[in-house]
């Protein structure tokens, strides 16, 4: 194929300071940029750093730099680099205007470049996440006209018109389209009728029509399950859902089966823990989501105080549906004797920042995005780092188990550690666990190597 036309929700190439899980954005960046590592189920696989390895326990990492990786402008990438760029995210906030979490992950870490192709990480205690923060660290430089689209990947940027379009041509002789036309498109509806009328080869998030998909022989699809979470906060530090019992009963209320097919069009998953099945620790875990059971509901209910109305918090989007998916759980909480209240915040930023501020009523909607297991626990969970996101859930055994996970090294370790941490978190849940969305892209017929991955990133062969 010489050309490959794909209509994205967005079309954009972030600063260098900013971090997204935005599924156009990531399309995208993973075209023209490279991770320092990929990230595939949990595991780290070879990226921008070819190789790595780890001494003292896992307190000393060094990372190899591919061998001849080479910006888009010819300017060989070093460690020096990564540096640079490493240094940009600490000093950086997020979009809320919060501090992003990785200064604290890398606060008491040591990082230096050993030579041009080498850089390593010394941290006073074993620090294996590592691999988890460099999967989401996409280097890049900024062009002269101080556009962030400068990468080391398989397409470089030809042009670019911020949030209306781009073309991407391919750097190396190779599989997969010579040029790639991106365009912005909003609405759901209106990239599928440009994939219906012949406009574009390929539309992406097609999840978000308004109505149910229907799945035409006339195109190819591809579907995968999105490591997001769409979940409430429940407010642990006061009121009923400081009672395990309580946090437990309203997962039992909820038939999150049924929210999936009814709010989401069947496009989404239950959930089963504080993560996807695609997270480090939960294939082993084997968890099934928490079932629906309104009589279990109600008994555990009974056997806790309860001091006046829930007060549920939701914005209007981020998570997409929120509004409808307030009304679901109000309506499934109400059925089992509890009496609901919705507060409906416009401003989503804000939203953002008051649930970091811990003004959430008593639950609040929201959508935690991460892919590390060790990212979601750190920044949402330990009672002991208490980080932004948190919202007073304390419990011994799981911040043991949390330890254990940090300290553990090997894959295997790792991989068994969360599996323990997740399963607790399933048995004493801190959160109301609901679906993961299914993320969805269509493409006419004949076009080859196409997929989508576990973070909605369409990818090509």
């Amino acid at each position: 194929m010489t050309d490959l036309t794909l209509a994205l929700e967005k079309v954009d190439f972030l600063p260098p300071t900013r971090v997204t899980d935005d599924t156009s954005v990531l399309t995208l960046k993973n075209l023209v940029f490279e991770p320092l590592l990929k990230w595939q189920d949990g595991f780290a696989r070879p990226g921008l750093f070819s190789g790595w390895s780890h001494a003292e326990g896992g307190r000393l990492w060094q990372f190899t730099l591919r061998e001849g990786a080479t910006f888009h402008d010819g300017k060989p990438c070093t460690a020096d680099d990564v540096l640079a760029f490493i240094d940009g995210i600490l000093q950086a906030v997020d979009t809320f205007g919060m501090k992003w979490s990785y200064a604290r992950y890398l606060a008491e870490a040591t990082i230096r470049a050993v030579s041009p192709g080498v850089v390593e990480v010394r941290n006073p205690r074993p620090f294996a996440d590592i691999l988890d923060i460099f999967s989401e660290f996409y280097i890049c430089r900024l062009d002269g006209a101080g556009r962030a689209i400068l990468g080391t990947g398989r397409y470089r940027v030809a042009e670019f018109s911020a949030g209306e379009s781009a073309v991407l041509e391919k750097v190396a002789a190779g599989s997969g389209p010579a040029r790639i036309v991106a365009r912005a498109c909003r609405s759901a509806e209106a990239r599928l009728a440009l994939l219906k009328t012949g406009e574009v080869d390929a539309a992406l998030n097609l999840e978000r029509v308004e109505q149910r998909l229907d799945f035409s022989e006339r195109f190819q699809w591809g579907r995968a399950v999105n490591t997001l979470s769409v979940m409430y906060y429940l407010n642990c530090s006061e009121g009923l859902f400081r009672d395990p019992a309580a946090r437990l009963a309203v997962n039992h209320a909820v038939d999150t089966v049924r929210l999936a097919d009814e709010i989401f069009h069947g496009l989404a998953v239950a959930s089963s823990t504080i993560v996807s099945p695609h997270h480090l620790g939960a294939r082993r875990a084997g968890l099934a989501p928490i079932p629906y059971d309104p009589d279990k509901a109600r008994r555990l209910i009974d056997g806790v105080a309860s001091a006046g109305p829930i007060r549920l918090r939701t914005p209007t989007f981020m998570p997409e549906r929120a509004p409808e998916v307030s009304r679901y759980v109000a309506d499934a909480l109400t059925a089992v004797g509890l009496t609901v209240e919705i507060e409906t915040e416009h401003d989503r930023p804000e939203y953002a920042r008051q649930i970091g501020r811990k003004e959430m009523g008593d639950m609040a909607i929201f959508d935690s995005s991460p892919h590390s297991t060790f990212r979601i626990l750190d920044d949402k969970i330990s009672s002991r780092t208490r980080a932004v996101w948190w919202q007073g859930y304390d419990d011994a055994e799981t911040e043991a188990l949390i330890a254990a996970a940090n300290a553990a090294v090997e894959d295997e370790a790792r991989e068994a550690a969360y599996a323990r941490c997740l399963t607790r978190l399933h048995d004493n849940p801190p959160w109301l666990y609901l679906v993961h969305p299914v993320d969805v892209f269509a493409a006419r017929p004949g076009i080859g190597g196409l997929a989508i991955d576990a973070k909605g990133t369409l990818t090509i062969a």
